[in-house]
């Protein structure tokens, strides 16, 4: 069994709409202008001229009229957005190469005119020809040009979105009456947020902004201006007040925080005995969208007492398009529950998509607290599925798009370290073949239900091997035949292939799944998916699960329509 991770702190990020007057609201549009186009200038100049940000400190104090503090935030945040795309640009190369590779697959394919190709076919053929074709000239400029910043280690960053800067040339499909609308969205765009960074040995975790909590419960903010900024009148103030904000999560993190610092005694390198705070630091983010300004504020959070155990069972979650599967096991492995949280995130926003995900992460929690057993997901990366979707299925390509495994992925991890549950990713190889094949007609589940019984028995370390409905004295099926569901309520066969204990039992899966997907592309193409599924065989009935629903037959409850002692629905398969 692979361990599950060690309980460490995470860093939790919390937000709140700020309440603010006009004067306050020109003091932090100022800010973020200032914050902007400083980050800007260092960034070109380093780039430009090689020289480390460290150096151009002391310079960009006088220059800019900002403290060390300051510039120390602009620095942080600008080395992490370039580290995320020299990070990220090795993802995107081997994405750009994948999508050439299956482009020019397309094209190869486009190419050839079948042998009884229609003049109309021809004309569609060539149409999508010659789109193919540009679209590979597209992707080989681009795989180019990536390659060419990586090797010379180039970074670009477009501080504004690459989007909105490419809407200038098309100003009224993009909503802009004319250039200067455009410019003065694009300014606004560049300057619409700054940090302040925080230090745990400074009063309130942050010199530049230190929060104070109120006795009705809110925050208030006492946010220093740069010196720029700072007017000449003798009454002006140096600071910025915000009072009444109200995070609706996070509180407990964040009093607890400030709470925690106090003021300690250590000797200094010449021996000197000196004063220093400690406690924890709190890092704020200001962001303007539409509706005004957003503070986001960046706090440690200590790790609970872990209270699950693989000893007790696990929970399995297999996420997909439209919804996320669950199935819960005993510590021996066996099914004791499953359940089905639809996902339709098809046609959301982004706040809209989280929230939907946070209730399904939420439930997934609540059943492993309440059953003290540990969660278990798949270790998944869609970025190669991705890479692979030119010239796919329109409907395929749609709903692979749609997945926001990374962000299910998160969040989970977020809620379960808040209730002391530990998360175990696992290799997700052949687990939807193994719950197709072994577990969901044996348990009368779902394919989906079983995937996701597959994955908690893998994160408790049990092991799979294929698992025959019934034998056959066929010369072809003497391994077995499996009996797997399909989407019409009945089910397809197929010969179990040999095993080969020489290698591991997943070359024997791999073979199952080559056997599986022969069978369900033979069921589709004999025209029998669309139809009544076909009554189950005694063979496989004495294996399988009875199918749990709702609907039955109309008259299957009326003593009057039986026939004393005799099985009338004995073939159907519910």
């Amino acid at each position: 069994m692979r361990k599950a991770d060690e309980p460490e702190g995470k860093t939790f990020t919390y937000q709140a709409r700020l309440p603010v007057d006009a004067g306050a609201a020109a003091a932090l549009d100022a800010y973020a202008e200032l914050f902007g186009r400083v980050e800007r200038t260092l960034f070109a100049q380093s780039t430009a001229q090689g020289v480390k940000p460290e150096k151009l400190k002391n310079e960009y104090l006088k220059r800019f009229g900002i403290t060390a503090w300051q510039f120390n935030a602009i620095r942080v945040g600008l080395d992490g957005k370039i580290d995320s795309v020299k990070e990220r640009r090795t993802g995107l190369i081997d994405e750009a190469k994948t999508r050439l590779k299956k482009a020019q697959a397309t094209l190869k394919k486009l190419g050839t005119a079948p042998k009884s190709e229609t003049p109309e076919a021809r004309v569609k053929r060539l149409g999508k020809l010659h789109q193919k074709t540009r679209r590979a000239v597209t992707l080989a400029a681009r795989l180019e040009g990536m390659q060419a910043d990586h090797k010379a280690g180039k970074v670009r960053i477009a501080f504004g979105s690459r989007r909105l800067f490419r809407a200038q040339f098309d100003l009224s499909g993009n909503g802009f009456a004319d250039h200067a609308a455009w410019r003065d969205a694009w300014h606004r765009a560049r300057s619409e947020q700054f940090s302040v960074l925080g230090s745990k040995d400074e009063t309130g975790g942050c010199q530049g902004c230190v929060a104070t909590l109120a006795s009705d419960g809110t925050v208030s903010l006492r946010l220093r201006l740069p010196d720029a900024l700072i007017t000449a009148d003798a009454n002006a103030s140096k600071y910025v007040e915000l009072h009444g904000i109200r995070f609706a999560y996070g509180m407990d993190n964040l009093r607890a925080a400030l709470a925690c610092g106090r003021v300690v005694e250590r000797m200094s390198a010449t021996g000197k005995r000196i004063k220093t705070r400690d406690g924890k630091a709190l890092t704020w983010r200001f962001v303007r969208d539409d509706k005004g300004w957003r503070v986001f504020v960046s706090v440690s959070v200590d790790p609970v007492a872990t209270i699950s155990t693989a000893q007790a069972g696990a929970v399995g979650a297999d996420f997909n398009a439209d919804h996320l599967a669950v199935a819960e096991t005993d510590r021996h492995g066996n099914l004791i529950a499953h359940q089905r949280i639809d996902l339709y995130l098809r046609g959301m926003s982004t706040d809209q998509r989280r929230a939907a995900m946070g209730d399904a992460v939420k439930q997934v929690v609540e059943r492993a607290r309440a059953s003290s057993k540990p969660i278990v997901i798949e270790r998944l990366d869609f970025r190669e599925k991705k890479a692979r979707l030119e010239g796919a299925d329109p409907a395929r390509a749609r709903m692979l798009s749609a997945l926001a495994y990374r962000d299910f992925d998160s969040m989970l991890r977020a809620a379960a370290f808040r209730a002391g549950i530990d998360v175990i990713a696992v290799n997700p190889a052949y687990t939807s073949v193994i719950g197709a094949v072994n577990h969901a007609a044996r348990l009368g589940i779902s394919v989906h239900a079983a995937a996701a019984f597959a994955i908690a028995r893998r994160g408790l370390g049990l092991k799979e091997r294929p698992f025959a409905a019934y034998r056959s004295t066929a010369t072809d099926c003497q391994h077995g035949i499996a009996a797997v569901p399909v989407r019409n309520g009945g089910h397809v066969t197929f010969a179990l292939p040999a095993r080969n204990r020489a290698k591991h039992v997943w070359t024997q899966w791999a073979a199952v799944r080559s056997s599986q997907s022969a069978a369900h592309a033979g069921h589709f193409r004999s025209g029998t998916a669309k139809a009544a599924p076909a009554p189950l065989s005694q063979a496989i009935q004495a294996v399988s699960a009875t199918r749990k629903t709702k609907v039955r037959s109309l008259g299957a409850n009326r003593q009057q329509h039986c026939s004393a002692g005799v099985p009338v629905f004995d073939d159907v398969p519910f």
